[in-house]
């Protein structure tokens, strides 16, 4: 399906940050008639050179078929919907379905979706798993819940972002399975600084170790694509601490209403959380290995040596 024709039908984008940016380029490039819009218009003229149209403002996706939303909180999720001028506020026309990339909260999701409902727009939880970097090389995956006939119509458009899509069911389990993918991530990243502190403390170059997991039952797509910020301490965002507190929160949150004991996920929330407060929430979350040396007494330094985050 990934290498079909799109249907010929008006898609919409909202928020080309970082991530949403990545993704709708890559609808962009696969031809969809798209037409982008973001509260920085500048994030969203860079998409022009790919084939995309720059809407001036909301108005102009309310006759979309199809919206994609992709913004960085449950509150900015409420804006761009319901809020003032949101897509779904007042407006004679609304999209026949909307499709949120977001990573928000399952209470937001459901009221998000109650209000499409409402307006007559049937409404798509489709968090996704990856990063920009991950995006542009199309490898990124996708959980997606709600009505399996509007996801039936919307699967075209998210095969051609996204190498894997995964239907979950009705309702908002999307939004579980992305939360507790996330809940992995913040504990699988402590734990690879932890095991990196071990072995160099005993010394072993953190190169020399990553080769050795990545090749091993243990290495995964995630030790590859975090292998150069541990070996070069490169911690240009790709996901920063603040983003990843927030989804460890979310996860908790859930933990704690379905009556379900996460004492890892708790543990990493804190040594996140250490990390925002000693100023480093700006940077990308494999900045848990600097905390983890530091409280080692081990102070870190880069390594020179060729590594490969496997994405080609």
């Amino acid at each position: 399906m990934a290498d079909e024709k799109l249907p010929d039908l008006p898609v919409g984008w909202i928020g080309t940050g970082r991530m949403g940016a990545a993704m709708a380029r890559r609808l962009a490039r696969a031809g969809a008639d798209l037409t982008v819009w973001n509260r920085t218009r500048s994030k969203a003229e860079a998409l022009i050179p790919d084939g995309a149209r720059v809407a001036e403002s909301l108005d102009e996706l309310a006759g979309c078929h199809l919206v994609f939303t992709t913004v960085s909180a449950s509150a900015d999720l409420e804006t761009v919907l319901t809020g003032p001028g949101g897509l779904l506020d007042g407006r004679a026309s609304v999209p026949s379905i909307i499709v949120d990339c977001s990573t928000v909260s399952t209470g937001t999701s459901a009221v998000m979706r109650a209000a499409a409902q409402e307006r007559g727009a049937a409404f798509l939880a489709a968090p996704v798993s990856g990063n920009g970097k991950v995006a542009a090389a199309g490898r990124l995956s996708l959980v997606v819940s709600g009505p399996e006939e509007t996801y039936a119509q919307a699967e075209p458009f998210l095969r051609k972002i996204a190498a894997t899509v995964t239907y979950a069911g009705e309702g908002e389990a999307a939004r579980l399975v992305k939360i507790c993918h996330n809940l992995l991530l913040g504990v699988l990243t402590q734990s690879l600084a932890e095991i990196a502190v071990l072995a160099e403390r005993g010394g072993v170059s953190r190169a020399a170790l990553l080769d050795f997991v990545n090749g091993s039952v243990l290495g995964s797509a995630f030790t590859k694509y975090k292998t150069p910020a541990f070996v070069h301490l490169d911690y240009t965002p790709t996901f920063t601490p603040v983003l990843l507190r927030k989804d460890l929160d979310l996860g908790l949150a859930a933990a704690r209403e379905l009556g379900v004991p996460m004492p890892l996920a708790a543990v990493t929330q804190q040594l996140v959380q250490g990390a925002i407060s000693t100023g480093r929430g700006a940077e990308d979350f494999a900045v848990l290995l600097d905390l983890q040396a530091a409280s080692a007494g081990l102070r870190l330094e880069p390594e020179i040596a060729e590594v490969d985050d496997g994405l080609g």
